[in-house]
């Protein structure tokens, strides 16, 4: 009796007409926004996505020797395990070693190197829409630790993102980098998006804010963006399906200095000073072929790089990667090797098409 009584009294919070007027309204956008038919416009941070991350090479050349050797344990949970052997480079340490496991809502991801160097990921998929993303570095040199946390929802026609990075309350108040973005399908074609930084490194000094805008607008068979940032940056790609196999992309980086060297000009045209310019523009281009993938880009600078994955057998795969600087006279090269090998309970299952199905981690 208590329980219907105090229900009943609080009754005039949703069962009132200002709260009716306003239910029915947001059921009415609604029923038009879905009738709009508009789809989910990906992420601010991957917005060039198709030129950036899946045509160019910037995340994918290396030099020296690569060795790769990774063995899946289990596909459902997935649980796979990898070392990788590395000589002659910079950026690569010469021994690492991973371990992979995901379920449909889980993923761990560890790795660690021949120096200790510890890295870790974790993914959780909360619910169909929401995804929650930790990752942490642990090294011995200082100012090497690092710990993000991103919040991503997806909606059917927006994405909004929470990012962290270093968050610390232990000197008394806020510090690190906070990054929020948001990206809104307007029609089937159009997305317009913003992304907000706060950053404060010590609370002896104010804290820092930008904020940037971006666009992107897909055609049947092309995506183009643009990204214009508070200190005067502006990116823009120009992506392209040519054939079923051929892909090609554009991107565009154009940058102003004031006289001093701080990006934006800081009035320094209008007091006499001379702004000066900066830009790269790259071009490249992706081709499929029956068991090979070839990529290939040239930039202003004079950059000429290539990637060439060759697969030479069904676990084994050839990587060759190859870099040419015209104006400073350089050339690096790079020959890697992955093996991919599993037990012989797992192979029969794939053989045969049997056993559970494979698991769909949040990466």
């Amino acid at each position: 009796m208590h329980d219907e009584s105090a229900s009943s009294s609080l009754g005039f919070l949703t069962d009132n007409p200002v709260v009716g007027a306003a239910r029915t309204a947001y059921e009415a956008f609604s029923e038009r926004r879905a009738a709009l038919g508009l789809r989910n416009p990906g992420t601010v941070e991957n917005i060039g996505r198709e030129v950036q991350k899946d045509v160019l090479l910037n995340n994918l050349s290396f030099t020296g020797l690569r060795a790769d050797l990774t063995k899946a344990v289990s596909i459902a949970p997935l649980f796979q395990l990898s070392h990788a052997f590395s000589m002659g480079s910079q950026a690569l340490p010469p021994y690492n070693f991973s371990a992979i496991y995901g379920t449909n809502n889980v993923l761990f991801h560890g790795n660690i190197d021949n120096d200790g160097q510890l890295s870790a990921r974790t993914n959780y998929r909360w619910s169909p829409s929401l995804i929650t993303k930790t990752n942490c570095q642990i090294a011995s040199g200082p100012g090497q630790a690092m710990l993000q946390v991103d919040n991503d929802y997806v909606g059917k026609d927006f994405t909004a993102s929470i990012k962290a990075l270093n968050p610390s309350i232990l000197e008394g108040g806020l510090t690190g980098i906070m990054v929020g973005s948001y990206l809104q399908s307007l029609t089937p074609r159009l997305a317009l998006g913003l992304e907000a930084v706060w950053q404060r490194s010590a609370l002896n000094s104010g804290p820092e804010t930008a904020l940037s805008y971006c666009a992107k607008y897909s055609g049947k068979d092309w995506v183009a963006t643009a990204q214009l940032q508070a200190q005067g940056a502006l990116t823009t790609t120009f992506w392209r399906r040519v054939t079923d196999r051929v892909e090609a992309g554009v991107d565009l980086n154009l940058t102003v200095l004031g006289p001093a060297g701080s990006r934006g000009g800081g009035g320094g045209g209008m007091m006499g000073g001379r702004l000066s310019k900066e830009g790269v523009a790259t071009v490249g281009a992706k081709y499929d072929f029956r068991t090979s993938t070839f990529r290939a880009q040239l930039d202003s600078s004079g950059r000429l790089a290539c990637l060439l994955e060759k697969r030479i057998a069904p676990a084994v795969q050839l990587t060759f990667s190859g870099d040419l600087d015209h104006f400073k006279q350089q050339a690096k090269i790079g020959l890697g090797v992955s093996v991919e090998s599993a037990g012989e309970d797992l192979m029969e299952q794939q053989e045969r098409a049997t056993g559970p199905s494979p698991s769909s981690p949040p990466f």
